[in-house]
């Protein structure tokens, strides 16, 4: 049996065919291309799949790695009912799919895991990439395993946990005073001038991120019994997640692994920088640059999505919603949830469940609707967004505990 049925790759926009054994980026027309698969050759039951090790491989034929896998065990993070969330928002079947237990913290692993393994295996050498911080803590993580020399830009005010994690990697780190989008500028200035010796390995300008991003789609529906449920909601900054998770549906409605109507996807964006939700709200097939924008879910901080009409394809075809939330609700979410569930989740995967109160408030969603949120990443990550208490040395209880 075939490791991986990968057949080519094609351009999300004007359909252009491309050989998937090359190494490339975007197509000629500027748009990301996707991976392709011979489904007709997949032969394997859903039943069969349980068998195997608990990571995102299970799903090999599926994926683009055809031998050489680089694996620190990503994959397969809990299903979480929220009982007690839940009840508190008015939607008893609450969800959570959990990437903060992923390893390097945060559902880029799956990206890096799959991006770095083919990249390996097509014979690149060195990766440059502009990062909010996450993904360049999971990049250049997978990029040491599989010896590869990594260059990363990060805005200066990106936390500093991402920024130590790429430096201890050994990657060479450049601190940008100015936003995601300014980052890509100086990696793609790099880039240019590095001649064929560092490759793109930018949000959508390699065609793998996505395929690894896409097993949170195929989890979900496994972890549910080979169901959809009503409603899954993404926190939405470059949207790879979202574009993988759709695509994950319609593979498993062509192989016959689901049938029905697929979840509503719902796009979670910050007040602060909303290009997704302003373009939904109009109708638009693509969104606008996001003039300053700012939010404290800062993986989220992103102006202008490169795959942004696939963002919102997906989004229109499943009627599905995009939705914006204050930073403050974001925070009162996160807090809620480690109180009420023990579990201390991300600010992005926060936002999340402030769109859930949002939406339930406005009957978008009923309390029948079975509904996944993802929790993108720990958080403990982001220990500078917890306002915590300090005793001063005089008060009773450190007194107290003293004697």
């Amino acid at each position: 049996m075939a490791f991986s049925h990968l057949s080519h790759l094609d351009c999300a926009r004007c359909g252009t065919r491309y050989d998937a054994d090359e190494i490339n980026n975007l197509c000629t027309c500027g748009s990301p291309l996707l991976a392709r698969y011979d489904l007709s050759a997949v032969t394997v039951d859903p039943g069969d799949i349980a068998q195997r090790e608990p990571t995102l491989w299970r799903y090999h034929e599926v994926l683009p790695v055809r031998e050489r896998v680089i694996s620190m065990g990503e994959g397969m993070t809990p299903l979480l009912p929220l009982p007690a969330l839940g009840s508190e928002l008015g939607v008893p079947g609450l969800l959570m799919k959990d990437d903060g237990l992923i390893p390097t913290g945060s559902f880029k692993a799956r990206g890096a895991a799959v991006g770095v393994s083919r990249a390996a295996e097509l014979g690149v050498k060195a990766f440059a990439m502009p990062s909010n911080g996450n993904a360049s803590a999971a990049w250049t993580a997978y990029g040491a395993r599989a010896g590869m020399r990594s260059v990363v830009a990060m805005p200066e005010s990106a936390p500093l946990i991402n920024r130590t994690e790429s430096a201890i990697t050994g990657a060479q780190l450049y601190l940008v005073r100015g936003h995601i989008g300014d980052c890509g500028q100086m990696i793609g200035a790099l880039i240019a001038r590095s001649g064929s010796a560092l490759f793109d390995a930018s949000t959508l300008k390699e065609p793998y991120r996505i395929e690894g991003k896409k097993t949170m789609g195929y989890e979900i529906v496994e972890q549910l019994g080979w169901r959809v449920p009503d409603v899954i909601v993404y926190p939405t900054g470059g949207g790879v997640g979202l574009i993988g998770i759709y695509k994950a549906l319609l593979e498993m409605r062509e192989l016959g692994w689901i049938s029905g109507p697929l979840p509503r996807l719902v796009a979670v964006q910050a007040t602060g920088c909303a290009p997704i939700v302003e373009a939904f709200k109009a109708g638009a097939k693509v969104s606008e640059p996001w003039p300053n924008p700012k939010t404290v879910a800062f993986g989220i901080t992103v102006p202008k999505p490169l795959g942004d009409f696939l963002i919102l394809d997906a989004l229109y075809a499943t009627e599905g919603t995009a939705v914006a939330v204050e930073d403050a609700d974001t925070l009162a979410a996160q807090a809620l949830c480690a109180r009420l569930e023990g579990t201390f989740i991300c600010p992005e995967g926060a936002a999340t469940l402030a769109a859930v109160r949002e939406l339930r408030n406005s009957s978008w969603i009923k309390e029948s609707d079975e509904v996944v949120v993802l929790n993108t990443g720990a958080g403990a990550k982001y220990p500078a967004d917890v306002d915590v208490p300090i005793l001063n040395p005089g008060d009773p209880l450190v007194s107290g505990y003293a004697r």
